[in-house]
């Protein structure tokens, strides 16, 4: 069984920093892409920013030069280190994690984390 589970979410003013970790563990054989989502209140969720097993990565146009997506594979995690955040940058935001488990190629969620900017 898999299981992602986020961490790292709070509050913080804007222009703040904070930093989502999100780990993947159970039983996987190979994790493809990985990639933290947002959704805000009455919003759809959209995606925030992607990176490939081998390292690429995508950013939605609103936190480019802000934000910064890693992962460690060695610790089947990834990392979303976020600069200047902003008030609009208020979300609940989840890790998606394609996986392969048991013969099988699935995308797994997070339970999500909440992230607050405000004075």
């Amino acid at each position: 069984q898999v299981q992602v589970v986020e961490s790292g979410g709070g509050l913080v003013q804007p222009g703040g920093s904070l930093r989502l970790s999100c780990a993947a563990s159970g039983s996987i054989f190979r994790i493809n892409g990985m990639g933290w989502y947002r959704q805000a209140p009455g919003k759809q969720r959209e995606l925030v920013a992607v990176i490939r097993s081998v390292g690429s990565t995508n950013y939605a146009d609103s936190v480019k030069g802000r934000f910064t997506i890693s992962r460690d594979n060695a610790k089947n995690t990834v990392y979303l280190q976020m600069f200047s955040l902003k008030p609009e940058d208020t979300a609940v935001y989840y890790c998606n994690a394609e996986i392969y488990s048991d013969y099988r190629l699935r995308n797994y969620w997070g339970q999500g984390t909440q992230v607050t900017v405000s004075s």
